[in-house]
């Protein structure tokens, strides 16, 4: 079977799907890679370092995808003038962090191609499918990228240091939400020496927290928030009104107040109001790591940099991908794990009574087959 890594068109992606050592693997295993031309120059992966991992560069992308069995990306396949959805061939295995619920256009098109495409942000977050999830390797990238963001943003030290002019308190740092974003920001700001504090709406998740470095606040809910997977679902209007309070108090109090809250993993809850941030202190930076789901800040403008009333507001947008390098050795290992889990004979094989084939699969044989993402297509038509 041969797969194909085309070069990545999304704004601001440096990103590559598959790199040369993953290549190597996947080749060993029987597949035959076919990378286009100047996929990983932007990631540190020159051609010829695909070309000594025996894979074959392609100049041409709609013959690279035309070609292919299976094509893998870092995100939604193109639509439009490069038209990557109708360069595959039908019954094609697309593969990436398809984000569906985003990309429903997308989603449609691969369809009518009767290409089965699976999204690797959709896989289920058990023990089986952790060297396979994508969604948590990006997430532990914007979570440690974010701190160092707001580090440079912030107007005094992110450490106590003792100095010949006296002692500097460290900075205090407030994290909203405990997912692996969460989790590592919290222990990035704790490396960096600053004071932590951090809450989630999960309660059960305190003891995370605390094992990395931060102090839990929170308040008891009336109902419970997890939805299962590693996700919260959104709260009961009284528990908002009663989160919201918790974070107009904490954000008063805090230099840097980094958000990471995602509902189910998608879409970006609206937690810090225009009042809260009012409230907070000139020179307070806030870093919205859910701005590529709609910001968790009222007054974020998604992918730059503003203030407001002396407090800083970065809402960065793709933010692994600023970290191409690692960002692109990551995923492309998630991806590798993924076809190797279902390779045999050489082919990847089909198999949707596997519990991870049967979460991350999108589309197949021109159908939607994902409930979440055929509920949201079924929506969007009746309007």
């Amino acid at each position: 079977m041969r797969i194909a890594v085309p070069r990545e068109t999304a704004p601001r992606e440096r990103r590559v799907a598959l790199v040369p050592e993953s290549c190597k693997k996947l080749i060993q295993s029987g597949y035959e890679i076919s990378i286009e031309a100047g996929a990983g120059e932007a990631a540190g992966f020159a051609d010829q370092m695909y070309r000594d991992a025996g894979a074959m560069i392609e100049a041409d992308a709609r013959t690279l995808i035309g070609a292919a069995d299976i094509v893998a990306k870092v995100n939604a396949p193109a639509l439009g003038a490069r038209d990557e959805v109708g360069w595959l061939k039908p019954g094609a295995i697309f593969l990436g962090s398809l984000m569906p619920l985003r990309n429903l256009d997308a989603v449609r098109a691969l369809a009518a191609q009767k290409v089965t495409a699976f999204a690797t942000d959709a896989i289920p977050r058990t023990t089986r499918a952790q060297a396979m999830d994508t969604l948590s390797s990006m997430a532990n990238i914007a979570g440690y990228k974010g701190v160092l963001l707001a580090s440079v943003e912030l107007n005094r030290y992110f450490p106590m240091l003792m100095t010949a002019a006296g002692m500097v308190f460290p900075a205090k740092v407030f994290v909203i939400g405990a997912g692996v974003a969460g989790l590592q920001a919290i222990a990035t700001a704790k490396r960096l020496g600053a004071n932590v504090l951090a809450t989630d709406v999960r309660p059960e998740v305190k003891e995370q927290i605390e094992s990395v470095g931060a102090k839990y606040v929170g308040i008891e809910l009336k109902d419970g928030a997890a939805a299962g997977g590693g996700y919260a679902k959104e709260l009961s209007a009284e528990d908002q009104q009663r989160q919201r309070q918790l974070l107009v108090e904490q954000c008063a109090l805090s230099d840097v107040v980094i958000t990471t809250a995602l509902i189910g993993g998608v879409f970006a809850p609206k937690l810090l109001s225009a009042d809260t941030v009012r409230g907070m202190k000139p020179g307070s930076v806030i870093v919205d790591l859910g701005a590529d789901g709609g910001g968790n800040c009222e007054l974020s403008v998604l992918g730059e940099t503003t203030n407001v009333g002396g407090v800083t507001i970065i809402a960065p947008l793709n933010l692994p991908a600023t970290m191409p390098f690692h960002a692109s050795l990551l995923f492309s290992r998630n991806l590798t794990a993924f076809l190797q889990a279902f390779t045999k004979d050489k082919a990847f094989q089909l198999d949707f009574k596997d519990d991870i084939q049967q979460g991350a699969v999108i589309t197949h044989a021109g159908e939607v087959t994902h409930a979440r993402t055929k509920e949201a297509l079924d929506k969007a038509a009746a309007r």
